[in-house]
């Protein structure tokens, strides 16, 4: 599995033969590419409907549309998107099979309307886990898991359900703080998943979320976590075995 960081939330998932962008925003200081240089890929998830998330969506619209029924609504209307997952979206703890990719949707701890003029309920925010194999409550350590948290604060699924039921190998984890966690409640939730390679996102793309990542580091070690924190380049790629 091959996981790109493109800045803010936005992140490029290979799984097999199968290309996943997650939250297309390019206007961030973490990014040299404009959304015109990336590759269309096979599916677009979204987790919520903040412009931070959604913004470039529009420009990969042949791709298909993975988000709640409310926001698959929204941006199927508003952004040209011709093909959602059956059943116009999915929902919080469904998963769905996209190529050879399985994705199950969580529920992030966070607000969702789509400011525009006119409020827009989006939903409820969501938080995606990427597998190479579909997940069962029997441990398979074969599997190869990416957690993508989306914007939350911390939350005791992370310690109850997703850490000990979907088993994330890896954890892109926001902690830019003031929208959502901080370092110190990001590096509990690495703590709390259990992961194995933890990566902060969400920081640096506006002055109220400038951090030093190194306080993220140094939280995640006193937590007693043995995750290896990965501070990624901008749209650098790092593979996941």
């Amino acid at each position: 599995m091959e996981l790109t960081w493109h800045g803010h939330s936005c992140w490029a998932v290979t799984v097999g033969d199968t290309d996943l962008l997650i939250d297309p925003f390019f206007d961030n200081p973490h990014t040299s590419l404009d959304p015109s240089e990336v590759d269309t890929p096979d599916y677009v998830l979204l987790t919520h409907g903040h412009a931070d998330h959604i913004a470039h969506a529009g420009e990969f619209s042949d791709a298909t549309l993975v988000a709640t029924p409310e926001l698959s609504e929204y941006v199927t209307e508003e952004m040209g998107f011709e093909n959602t997952i059956p059943a116009g979206g999915m929902n919080l703890g469904g998963t769905v099979e996209c190529g050879d990719a399985f994705v199950t949707m969580h529920r992030a701890d966070h607000t969702n309307g789509i400011m525009t003029g006119y409020e827009h309920d989006a939903g409820m925010p969501a938080g995606y886990v990427i597998s190479d194999s579909k997940p069962t409550q029997e441990s398979d350590a074969e599997s190869t898991t990416f957690y993508h948290a989306g914007d939350t604060g911390l939350m005791t699924e992370m310690r109850e359900v997703i850490g000990p039921y979907l088993e994330p190998d890896a954890a892109a984890i926001p902690c830019g703080d003031h929208f959502t966690m901080g370092p110190v409640q990001a590096a509990i939730a690495v703590d709390w998943l259990d992961v194995d390679h933890a990566f902060p996102m969400h920081y640096d793309t506006f002055p109220p979320i400038e951090i030093d990542t190194d306080d993220f580091v140094r939280e995640v070690k006193a937590t007693g976590s043995d995750a290896e924190v990965h501070v990624l380049d901008g749209d650098e790629t790092f593979t996941l075995e």
